[in-house]
């Protein structure tokens, strides 16, 4: 099983969030732990999101962006950006 943690930046945006979009956030990162590599790529870069819909959340949509090291069988949230 692959592990997944929160960057410091992410950290602290998921203290920020409300009860609902922090759960929505640790479901997308357990979810990470048994699959990771899901999402879509970001262009030019290694790294993928996860976007969390409104309707998950009870009110915002985020998106997960992360980095998967397969050779220390990783992931790492790097942002937790909320929308609108």
């Amino acid at each position: 099983m692959t592990h997944a943690f929160h960057s410091d930046a992410a950290e602290k945006i998921l203290a920020e969030l409300t009860a609902r979009e922090q759960a929505a956030v640790e479901s997308v990162r357990r979810s990470l732990e048994e699959q990771p590599g899901q999402g879509r790529s970001l262009p030019g870069t290694d790294t993928l999101a996860v976007e969390i819909l409104p309707e998950q959340t009870g009110g915002r949509g985020l998106s997960v962006v992360y980095r998967h090291d397969a050779d220390l069988d990783a992931v790492l949230i790097l942002w937790l950006i909320a929308g609108p």
